[in-house]
């Protein structure tokens, strides 16, 4: 029976009587143990913060849809890139990676940049940063990456001496360092950098065809950067900065875009190239793979509630649809694991029902019971497979494309060692100017720590990427620049 009223309810639907006063004996207490509108207030206020993501904590996210602007269907079978003019709804997360919740928008960190399709086909999540590449290349590592860009055990506070004893003994890191400490290490705004999906994909066209391919969003705002002192300013005033301004901007009408692109290598240039293609600290040149305009990407919508939505939105680079697979990249492959058990662990088990994660395309599997199971459970259906009922049943068509493996079962490295090739070309690729704001930076990140045996090998990797590089870091510490690095 519906009711025209605007009661006030318990959980159950019951009639609140009195909101404003607990249960006591007398006006003076105890408080009544059977006062059970007092105890779901006070139990449900206790769970209303899901754990916070281990990282990418602080985020805000917004609402949009993807065109597709030009026709790549003899790359790929996927349903939503393939007609010009087909528009999939999405929804897109920004976010810091190393702070915690309350954490300030304008800190020099990477900015995580996840988007979910809801395609006909299901949901496809591309889980990537505004950088091309990352601080380590296998996954193993990651665990103690974040761990020295976490808190201190004992002081619980930031520790600088983790952050570059690690990298210092991970030269692989040296791209993302130098990237995260030029400028674009603190964006202006959310709308004004640029996104990646920076793993190595593999595309299936329907043929079986297989291409690798890399993403590329490229902000239609154009990039802008946050002067260090602004942004140390904002952090302390408004640490809220980069939220409001996507919030705003969407409220005004005031849309921001995204050109999606794409780089396509033949499969069996994988085995040719100068680096690993599947190493997520390299980029591919853009003169050997040149960028393909695939299509726009709007957002044009707030969400109406920002836990329901933006917290309890969960992505994982393993949800994929027809058409788009893995890759060997060693990160990627830890990843597929690691976001999907993270929600189930965060959120729940039944996350992907949530209505901000739930796909547009019907859900037919053989998943059952858990927290948070929403409908009718399957009801009474057969709850198994294979089975003699009808059951949904598997395609084989949309078995993911063979591939070949080789080679010896071990804890292996990459084959490929150069990492200071890349950053040291983007050093030069600098300007002077801009050259000088970056070794201020690193400088100013690397005076706190302790030990000159961690500064004095990070600097042999900045040596080994440019001489000039390595010098001008070693000047700005007062330490000698490496006479044989």
């Amino acid at each position: 029976m519906s009711s025209n009223n605007n009661n006030l309810t318990t959980s159950w639907g019951a009639p609140v009587g009195d909101n404003q006063n607990s249960m006591t004996a007398g006006s003076r207490g105890p408080t009544l143990l059977q006062d059970v509108h007092l105890l779901e207030k006070l139990a449900h206020f206790n769970r209303e913060r899901v754990p916070e993501r281990v990282v990418h904590a602080k985020g805000a996210g917004a609402h949009g849809y993807f065109e597709v602007t030009q026709d790549l269907s003899k790359y790929t079978k996927a349903n939503f890139l393939s007609e010009v003019g087909r528009r999939t709804p999405m929804f897109i997360r920004f976010s810091t990676v190393a702070g915690e919740l309350g954490s300030s928008d304008t800190v020099r960190d990477p900015r995580g940049f996840a988007v979910k399709f809801y395609t006909e086909e299901g949901n496809y999540d591309l889980v990537g940063n505004n950088t091309p590449v990352f601080f380590i290349r296998d996954a193993i590592k990651f665990p103690d990456f974040i761990h020295t860009q976490k808190r201190h055990p004992q002081t619980h506070l930031k520790n600088p001496n983790a952050v570059w004893d690690f990298w210092s003994l991970s030269p692989e890191s040296l791209h993302q360092v130098t990237i995260l400490m030029s400028d674009r290490g603190i964006p202006a705004t959310l709308r004004h950098m640029h996104g990646f999906g920076s793993h190595t994909f593999k595309w299936v066209n329907a043929e079986g065809a297989a291409v690798w391919v890399k993403y590329h969003f490229k902000t239609e705002q154009g990039v802008k950067n946050l002067d260090v002192e602004l942004a140390a300013k904002l952090a302390g005033e408004n640490p809220d900065y980069h939220t409001e301004d996507l919030f705003n901007a969407i409220d005004k009408g005031d849309f921001p875009a995204w050109r999606l692109h794409v780089q396509i290598m033949p499969v069996e240039d994988a085995n040719t190239y100068r680096f690993d293609p599947f190493d997520v600290t390299k980029v591919w040149s853009q003169k050997d793979y040149p960028l393909i305009e695939v299509g726009r990407m709007v957002l044009d919508r707030n969400p109406e509630n920002y836990f329901a939505e933006v917290e309890q939105a969960t992505f994982s680079p393993g949800s994929f649809v027809p058409g788009i697979e893995a890759s060997p990249d060693k990160m990627l492959q830890g990843r597929l694991f690691a976001y999907g058990d993270a929600h189930r662990h965060r959120v729940g088990a039944n996350h992907n029902s949530l209505p901000i994660n739930r796909p547009k395309a019907d859900v037919k599997n053989y998943q059952r019971d858990g927290a948070m199971t929403h409908g009718n459970n399957g009801g009474g259906s057969v709850y198994y497979e294979p089975n003699s009922y009808g059951g949904p049943a598997e395609s084989a068509q949309n078995k993911p494309a063979p591939f070949e493996v080789s080679g010896l079962a071990d804890s292996s490295a990459y084959d490929h060692n150069d990492h200071y090739t890349q950053p040291g070309d983007l050093y030069r690729l600098l300007s002077e100017e801009e050259r000088t704001r970056l070794v201020r930076n690193i400088v100013g990140a690397m005076a706190p720590v302790e030990r000159d045996e961690i500064k004095i090998r990070q600097i042999g990797h900045f040596y080994k990427a440019d001489p000039e590089f390595g010098q001008r870091i070693a000047e700005g510490l007062g330490l000698p620049a490496p006479s044989n690095p």
